[in-house]
């Protein structure tokens, strides 16, 4: 179909202008370090296979029945801070890693690669910490943490990777045309999650400074990472936005939605991540006005991307038909699934109130659509990194497996949540009183089997993919 053609060729959709409806698509230039970009992508694949395992030992220790087997009290709380880091942390620090990488000019070589060594070494050490007996888990927002040895090591070393990243990302960000086309968006976009990040990261350093001593554990690791922990929402946020365009127009979709709206819309979500500082210098890290500061900006600056952007999205997609083009069907279906979880942790986040597993459901819903639109855009670039084309029903199938198994997921814990049932509690500690209680909770642990299967689906398409010969991935490329 002619729109697909002029996605791919990155020329405009038929029937429409350049200046109205430019596809939002993104070419790999020909002097791109390609063997960087599959490093990180093979770090996030690696960071996926490690948290698969603790998620399975996760869920088990949740769900009614089984988690009796268990030692749950202690288990559950390291199997929870291990899972998380790998699965959103290292996970998006690396495809953000992959996309930057792919982005960028021919600059500063030697600290990509510097940068990939020692995130592949912090994540190693995440990976074991566990195993070495060292660390009291303390389960803060943002980043849980094993308060002790190993883990806080490679906490450390990611946190000199990332740090070493965007400071590569920054020397080598491409400049941007006057055109102001949908590539100039995107390019825009992965420049804006760059700076994000930079954001973050100083305000990481500006808390580990701040943050008065001789606080008990959970409140100084609070403390700690609250402010840079909202601030990397808008990285993830971007990076996401940068997903819904690309993977839209691959798949032919017309977005009705001019590509300067569009940066316009991006650079609010930018501008906002900058109150960022201001809560450093208005209050003092320890106050709830701080923690409002960095609240309220993420809400506001979020929601003014997120909403037009994905109405516009929506509308592509319905009038849209689809793509005959191999491997499309696993991208739309991960476009859509993406939007859907996403939009489902936005509702839920509205309506929490109380410290209960509503607020793992609102969350979980957010991040799950990031991941999915990562997802989709590894299906997406790997025939463009030289590799086989993800086809056939276990590709086509995945995004939309592990999409229904999370939203099973976070509907348990809503449920669960309006009878009360406590966060970051386990087994005896949870106390499901009712049917009803036990009823939610199992509909969690079904929800979370399923998406665990869909996780380790996405590996083995990936997996199989990577290890295509290279003359079966070169018919593949697009």
């Amino acid at each position: 179909m002619s729109g697909v053609s002029a996605a791919q060729d990155g020329g405009p959709v038929a029937g429409t202008t350049a200046s109205s409806r430019s596809p939002y698509t993104l070419a790999i230039a020909a002097d791109t370090d390609r063997s960087l970009v599959r490093g990180w992508l093979w770090l996030g694949l690696l960071a996926l296979i490690v948290s698969g395992v603790y998620s399975i030992l996760l869920v088990a220790s949740r769900t009614p029945g089984i988690n009796a087997m268990l030692p749950v009290e202690d288990f559950f709380r390291v199997a929870l801070v291990v899972h998380v880091d790998l699965s959103v942390l290292v996970w998006f620090l690396a495809l953000a890693g992959m996309l930057w990488s792919l982005s960028s000019r021919p600059r500063a070589p030697a600290l990509g690669w510097l940068a990939l060594a020692l995130a592949c070494a912090g994540t190693a050490m995440l990976g074991i910490a566990p195993f070495t007996g060292s660390g009291l888990p303390i389960m803060a927002n943002y980043i849980p943490v094993l308060d002790g040895g190993m883990f806080l090591y490679g906490l450390a070393v990611l946190g000199v990777a990332a740090a070493l990243l965007v400071l590569r990302s920054l020397i080598a960000a491409p400049a941007l045309g006057m055109a102001f086309d949908g590539s100039d968006v995107l390019r825009f976009g992965l420049n804006a999650s760059v700076i994000a990040t930079a954001v973050a990261l100083l305000a990481f350093a500006a808390s580990l400074w701040l943050t008065p001593g001789g606080l008990d554990s959970q409140t100084y690791y609070e403390i700690a990472f609250w402010g840079g922990g909202h601030a990397l929402q808008f990285t993830w946020t971007l990076l996401m936005l940068v997903a819904w365009l690309w993977l839209a127009s691959e798949i032919g979709a017309r977005i009705p939605l001019s590509p300067r709206i569009a940066l316009l819309l991006l650079m609010l979500a930018l501008v906002s991540v900058f109150v960022t500082p201001w809560a450093y210098l208005a209050h003092d890290v320890s106050t709830v006005e701080h923690r409002d500061l960095h609240t309220w900006a993420m809400r506001l600056g979020g929601g003014i991307s997120i909403v037009p952007i994905g109405l516009a999205v929506v509308i592509g997609l319905v009038g849209s038909r689809r793509s005959p083009q191999p491997g499309h069907d696993a991208l739309r279906a991960a476009l859509i699934a993406s939007m859907i979880l996403f939009a489902s942790g936005g509702i839920i986040g509205i309506f929490i109130s109380g410290s209960n597993v509503r607020i793992p459901a609102h969350y979980h819903g957010c991040i799950v659509g990031v991941t999915l639109a990562l997802m989709g855009l590894v299906y997406l670039l790997l025939p463009k990194l030289g590799y086989r084309t993800p086809q056939g029903r276990m590709a086509r199938w995945q995004p939309s497996l592990y999409g229904a198994g999370q939203l099973m997921h976070i509907i348990g814990l809503v449920w669960s949540g309006g009878y009360g049932v406590q966060r970051k509690v386990a087994g005896a500690e949870q106390i499901l009183r009712s049917k009803a209680e036990i009823a939610g909770m199992g509909l969690m642990g079904m929800g979370g089997l399923i998406a665990i299967i869909g996780g380790l689906l996405f590996v083995i398409v990936v997996w199989k993919a990577l290890r295509a010969p290279q003359s079966v991935a070169k018919e593949g490329q697009s």
